[in-house]
């Protein structure tokens, strides 16, 4: 019978801001969004003070004295090196993982039968947190849903001491459990389907287990009949060791001050369609077209404009030059003089493989090609090594004041010489 653990990192980000300023332990922390807009990741001191997911940081300021809660800003290459040393870790007590997002992975168990794997899961949880300061918690079952419910009663119930394993437990307790909670917190059921359950009579956990899955799956889809399957001990999801591709590819992000003028917008535009082309080549995959879209912001007392355009390459291409020159050509048509721009993006549309590629019957030139292929291997492995934007396009600018507000920002303990912690 197969066996799946979820290992899921209590508040990431928060977790991560601790391990490198250990003040920060036992106050109320909340990290921000982008801009510093809106909190995205709560202590559970934040949460105990009534702070909301979503809720905006200049509110929190409003309520709050300065010694009552530590607001930070994002610091997503920090968080990203260490969801890194995180799941190496995993690696090593599973060759069959799947990094699901930047703060959970699940973990294949099956023929494990010779090992406890509650042990198993507390040694892989006190590893994470002697290696890395991390506290996680691990969930154990037979699917990838009941891992996901497991890990959110280890998480929950401070008895299991972060680790929950449903198949050390008999069907009564689990059966138990199940009950407790609210049909909500079954992987996959959002708010808007929780509703429209309790409408049938499907309450809980327990309730959702019962239920008939044909019905369900013809009143609403077959991914719920899957659920039904899965809270049942029958595996349904499969371990995605080999995250698919992307078949599009998004670089968007609002300014940190109001732009007006063309020439900060072509830097802006410049850059995500940079960062966007980088993406793309690290997947190995070529762009058939291109978006560009801008827009003031819709909530101000002012007049409101928004514009995007696609525009088709003449063969595909992950060449950061040829993207930024369309990007700037639509860019251009899209600028409308005297508004208050408040955000752009770009988007790589209908990314295909390099075997997917269809080169263009009077323009093809595969010199041209190998040519753009040496530039642009140069481009990423320069970035690599010394620094990302180490090099980049001129018309990316150099002095950019539009670019995202992130005035609490930790420094980059792991990913900059000049991050490292002083020891005196």
């Amino acid at each position: 019978m197969a066996t799946f653990a979820l290992v899921d990192i209590n508040n990431f980000y928060v977790s991560v801001e601790r391990v490198f300023n250990p003040k920060l332990n036992g106050k109320a922390v909340v990290a921000g969004s982008n801009n510093d807009g809106c909190a995205i990741a709560r202590s559970n001191e934040a949460k105990a003070l009534g702070i909301k997911m979503g809720e905006p940081l200049f509110k929190l300021r409003e309520r709050f004295k300065s010694d009552e809660i530590v607001i930070l800003s994002s610091n997503y290459a920090l968080y990203a090196q260490m969801s890194d040393r995180v799941t190496r870790i995993v690696s090593a007590f599973s060759p069959d993982y799947e990094i699901y997002s930047v703060d959970e992975m699940f973990l294949l168990w099956t023929g494990f039968g010779h090992r406890d794997l509650s042990q198993y899961g507390h040694q892989l949880k006190d590893t994470i947190l002697r290696w890395t300061g991390l506290p996680v918690c691990v969930g154990i079952a037979s699917t990838k849903t009941m891992a996901k419910l497991s890990n959110h009663c280890a998480k929950k119930r401070p008895g299991y001491d972060g680790v929950c394993n449903f198949k050390a437990m008999t069907e009564r307790e689990v059966a138990e459990i199940m009950a407790s909670f609210p049909v909500g917190e079954v992987w996959g059921i959002g708010r808007q389907l929780s509703a429209k359950l309790n409408q049938l009579n499907i309450h809980t956990v327990l309730d959702l287990k019962k239920a008939h899955r044909r019905t369900l799956r013809d009143k609403f889809s077959v991914t719920v009949e899957k659920t039904i399957a899965e809270l049942n001990g029958e595996p349904c999801i499969d371990l995605e060791q080999i995250p698919p591709d992307k078949q599009n590819i998004a670089s968007t992000r609002s300014f940190g001050i109001p732009v007006t003028d063309l020439a900060s917008l072509k830097e802006s535009v410049t850059l995500y369609t940079s960062q966007a082309a980088e993406k793309a080549r690290k997947q190995g995959s070529y762009a058939n077209s291109i978006t560009v879209f801008i827009q003031t912001s819709p909530f101000a007392n002012r007049p409101y404009y928004g514009n995007s355009q696609t525009v088709a390459l003449p063969s595909p291409s992950n060449d950061t030059r040829l993207l930024v020159r369309t990007a700037l050509w639509i860019l251009g048509r899209l600028y409308r003089p005297g508004f208050i721009y408040q955000k752009a993006g770009v988007l790589l549309n209908d990314l295909v493989p390099a075997a997917g590629i269809q080169q263009d019957l009077f323009f093809s030139n595969d010199i041209k090609a190998m040519k753009s292929e040496k530039m642009m291997l140069l481009l990423d492995t320069v970035n690599q090594r010394y620094g990302r934007q180490t090099l980049k396009l001129g018309s990316e600018g150099f002095n950019a004041p539009w670019q995202m507000k992130q005035g609490f920002k930790s420094p980059d303990y792991t990913c900059d010489w000049d991050g490292l912690i002083r020891a005196y």
